[in-house]
């Protein structure tokens, strides 16, 4: 019955040709239909195309040559009724929709689109679909600082061994986004470098032809396969096409950190295919040279601690390399990091005990219902290591780990997502995987406790 709901009497209105005196077509070249002054109300762009004293304040049609109709219906259901139903919201098109938002100037729907999407991921973790999104999106919008569902879709992306998603799925320009992104802020990143170059010259030949495609996967093994015992015999074979698979690469091999790559692979490996610049090759050649101890990892990318995942107390400094409690810290307080570790690999990362506390703790947790106020290991989703030596979860409590630590401790966190187990290294003695914890949560984050003088240090691991 009309009369006991705006909102639904509003819904009503939405892509209603009874009620409309605009058409309003579509990149896809697919009709909508909408009331002028409704939409003028609702956003300034929609007022100043159809109040302008031109002739589009006249006609009955107006165009938007770069928004799908997918997009277009979430702003016609947004500005009618001023909310968003979540299952309206789709990875077919949560794009669109947010393109369509950013290009009408409507930022509360952009931060509803991106919290749905968060949300999505959080929930969603083993069947991420983030790369076809940042492919997506590549390709509509350009890469700037500001835009928050780019951000959030490399993050994403960042955290998934690129060796893990097939061909196809993500495109040469998201590819590009993720490398030119992770490039400058280094934020978390699963990938190790030569793995990089790897799947960007693979994806690059593809764009070329089938057999360059073919050849790139016989000459490019992954790492796993040159750290075999009995490595695969690489027969150098020169590609057709070469030199256009240098021109498609030549985008992607400014963001490469060929430093970070072993010599042995750049030699035997990369070299020989000529489709990476040799002023390239020639400058980490004489880095190599001149640098005795170098430290860089074979990983770009760094572990930051996070403002927003953190006790009310604790401060973060050095650009989210280090927390520490204040003096009058006298109660345990938790933080992990930023991103999730959530898909199938190993990761590891070093945790420095610069100063100790009592109690000190290093391990992992989930979000759902964890309490950054106190101790990590009292809680049912918190899995630590504590300074006395012992696993501890559910503050049930398993001595004779590995030996009590202090001041200047290097502690390795081995966390294994395919077996969902975790193991610690401590100032170099590996010990092995806590055999209690051994069905851990899909979705964990690095996590520290500490009070009063605690401070500690988180960076990838240094192998």
């Amino acid at each position: 019955m009309r009369g006991n709901s705006l909102e639904k009497d509003l819904s009503l209105l939405i892509n209603n040709q009874k009620y409309s005196d605009i058409e309003i077509l579509c990149e896809d070249e697919k009709k909508l239909y909408g009331c002028r002054a409704i939409l003028a109300a609702r956003s300034e762009v929609f007022d100043r195309l159809l109040y302008n004293g031109m002739k589009e304040s006249y006609e009955t049609k107006i165009s938007f040559p770069k928004i799908n109709s997918a997009g277009m219906k979430i702003v016609l259901e947004y500005t009618y009724t001023g909310s968003i139903k979540i299952e309206s919201l789709t990875k077919d098109n949560i794009i669109e929709a947010f393109y369509a938002a950013d290009y009408f100037q409507l930022p509360d729907l952009q931060d509803f689109i991106m919290n749905t999407f968060k949300n999505t991921l959080e929930k969603n973790c083993d069947e991420n679909y983030s790369p076809e999104l940042l492919s997506k999106l590549a390709e509509k919008m350009p890469l700037t600082e500001d835009n928050i569902l780019l951000n959030l879709l490399v993050e994403a992306v960042a955290v998934i061994p690129l060796n893990t998603i097939e061909f196809g799925r993500l495109s040469i320009t998201g590819l590009r986004y993720l490398l030119s992104y992770t490039h400058e802020e280094e934020p978390l990143f699963a990938t190790p470098e030569y793995e990089v170059f790897r799947y960007g010259a693979i994806l690059a030949a593809k764009q070329v032809s089938n057999e360059a495609y073919n050849t790139l996967m016989e000459q490019l093994p992954n790492l796993e396969q040159i750290r075999q015992e009995n490595p695969v015999q690489i027969k150098n074979k020169i590609i057709d096409d070469h030199q256009k698979v240098a021109k498609e690469l030549e985008p992607l091999v400014k963001l490469i950190d060929f430093r970070r790559i072993k010599g042995q692979i750049l030699v035997n490996i990369i070299e020989p295919l000529g489709i990476t610049p040799i002023e390239i090759i020639l400058n980490v050649y004489r880095y190599n040279t001149l640098s005795f101890n170098s430290d860089l990892n074979d990983t770009r990318g760094n572990y930051v601690y996070d403002e927003s995942a953190c006790g009310s107390k604790l401060i973060i400094e050095d650009n989210g390399k280090v927390v520490c409690a204040p003096n009058n810290l006298t109660d345990w307080q938790s933080v992990s990091v930023k991103v999730a570790l959530g898909n199938k690999d190993v990761f590891e990362w070093d945790v420095i005990i610069e100063k100790c506390c009592t109690s000190a703790a290093v391990g992992v947790c989930a979000s759902e219902n964890f309490n950054y106020e106190t101790w990590a290991g009292y809680q049912a989703t918190g899995w630590v290591l504590s300074s006395q030596g012992s696993s501890v979860n559910s503050n049930v409590w398993l001595g004779n780990y590995c030996p009590s630590f202090g001041d200047g401790t290097k502690i390795t966190v081995h966390l294994d997502m395919n077996k969902r187990t975790c193991a610690f290294t401590v100032n170099g003695t590996k010990y092995p995987e806590v055999l209690a914890w051994n069905n851990l949560p899909s979705k964990l984050y690095p996590v520290v406790s500490l009070k009063y003088p605690g401070r500690f240090r988180i960076q990838p691991h240094k192998k």
